[in-house]
């Protein structure tokens, strides 16, 4: 082991030969050529499978028109597939459970990120860019004791 005599050594000894490249990320596909992700949301969990097809979106064994009847939640959902352009290219196929529709919606969003970034590791910068692979991580707050709900109190009268 060489003895350093300055700082400067420090620096060149501890330098890393490709400082400025940015990691490669690679494709993950299972046996059945499916890319799988898990999105969070809430108290929602989306665990996600997308492959090639026709673009048929299956929640909980359902189309996406029936379990998602309101048209912003089935927006939010597609917003990833059209962001990378391949609305129509992929088939997905959802479980979900906990939480209300709202935040199902989110973690399918979050989950059909991850999936088509592992399917396809070129997509990943336009789709970090819109914030579709950040985990949101707000959740309810939690009930305090002596407390009504997380930060009403009861009503206080002096007499």
């Amino acid at each position: 082991m060489a003895v350093l005599q300055s700082l400067a050594d420090l620096g060149q000894r501890n330098a890393p030969a490709s400082e400025n490249e940015a990691p490669v990320y690679e494709k993950k596909v299972d046996a059945q050529g499916r890319a799988y992700a898990t999105g969070k949301r809430k108290d929602a969990v989306a665990r996600v499978w997308i492959k090639p097809g026709p673009g048929n979106v299956v929640v909980n064994g359902r189309p996406i028109e029936v379990y998602f009847a309101r048209p912003v939640l089935r927006m939010i959902i597609e917003q990833p597939l059209q962001v990378a352009n391949r609305m129509g290219q992929y088939d997905v196929i959802v479980t979900v459970a906990g939480g209300g529709l709202s935040g199902q919606a989110g973690a399918v969003r979050h989950g059909i990120s991850k999936a088509l970034t592992f399917f396809e590791p070129e997509l990943r910068p336009p789709l970090k860019r819109e914030g579709f692979l950040t985990r949101d991580p707000r959740v309810v707050e939690r009930k305090k004791y002596g407390r009504k709900k997380a930060r009403a109190s009861f009503q206080f009268s002096k007499r």
